[in-house]
């Protein structure tokens, strides 16, 4: 018996250590374009290990603001993320709410121990979005709303705006699903930032 279970757990261990050694962030070619310039980088599998129930398989490319951590800064929180996703994808509001109010309870839950965060302050994410009647540009579907969450950079509660765009590229099994956040206002200039990210975007294949 003790053998057996020793046998179950090396094959899950190898296993695990397969899959991580599947995607490598930095020999990952991207088959789209999405701007380098002046942006943080950082890219890793989907499942998320933070937030596994998240439904998709793909990769995740995050494009990170110069202040994206510095309280003092406009760019404060502000920062986008791709997910290339396998798959043709229909979102819908509730869908968009329930990923990512997985995905930043994840980022929250990671950050507990490492930033000591009184956990008083620890509170469920809301997520809430409405899709737009007409999509922006040449978006399948576009969607904007708010995620209220805690910022466990700076310990206290913070509401970032949100704007959601899918996207498909012709010729391909993928589907594309654009996120950008800013605690800013959309008449702020960090948004014509995160926007002109976003219409740089261009299908490759």
């Amino acid at each position: 018996m003790k053998l057996f279970i020793f046998w179950l757990f090396f094959t899950f261990a190898i296993k695990c250590l397969v899959a991580q050694e599947k995607f490598d962030p930095v020999a990952w070619q991207a088959p789209y374009s999405l701007s380098l310039d002046g942006w943080g980088i950082e890219r890793f599998p989907i499942p998320i290990d933070f937030a596994p129930k998240i439904p998709y398989k793909g990769v995740e490319d995050v494009r990170f603001t110069t202040g994206w951590s510095k309280p003092e800064s406009d760019e404060y929180w502000s920062y986008a993320f791709l997910w290339y996703v396998e798959g043709t994808q229909k979102l819908e509001a509730k869908t968009i709410e329930k990923n990512l109010a997985m995905y930043f309870d994840g980022l929250v839950n990671r950050n507990i121990e490492k930033r000591a965060l009184p956990k008083a302050l620890i509170k469920k994410t809301k997520a809430q979005f409405k899709k737009l009647s007409k999509p922006e540009g040449e978006d399948v579907s576009t969607f904007n709303g708010t995620i209220q969450m805690v910022d466990y950079m700076g310990k206290k509660p913070i509401v970032l705006h949100a704007t959601v765009h899918l996207k498909k590229c012709a010729g391909t099994d993928h589907t594309i699903i654009f996120h950008q956040f800013s605690p800013q206002e959309r008449t702020a200039p960090i948004w014509a930032k995160l926007n002109g990210l976003w219409y740089s975007f261009r299908c490759t294949q």
